[in-house]
């Protein structure tokens, strides 16, 4: 079936959507690992990956980008608060 623009087969992207998950996931990082987003190079790998996937217009993997973002966001706070906790300690 053909969309409105003339391409068979692809879904337009629905960039309010994708915004709003995007917002959910900052939102989550920002409450649950707030240290992460000052220095979020850790996270690059997985904007990347869902950027590739808007492009494509693929939601599925967008969504598992999206939850890769969170778990490296979660992963790098963990990291960072054992660090402290040892630093403290010794």
């Amino acid at each position: 079936m053909a969309s409105r623009d003339g391409t068979v087969g692809v879904e337009p992207w629905d960039t309010e959507w994708a915004a709003e998950q995007a917002a959910a996931v900052l939102l989550y990082l920002g409450r649950n690992a707030p240290e992460v987003l000052e220095n979020a190079s850790v996270l690059e790998p997985h904007e990347d990956a869902d950027h590739q996937a808007a492009m494509h217009g693929d939601e599925l993997a967008y969504l598992e980008a999206l939850r890769g973002y969170c778990r490296a966001g979660r992963d790098e706070a963990l990291r960072i608060r054992r660090g402290r906790r040892e630093v403290s300690i010794g």
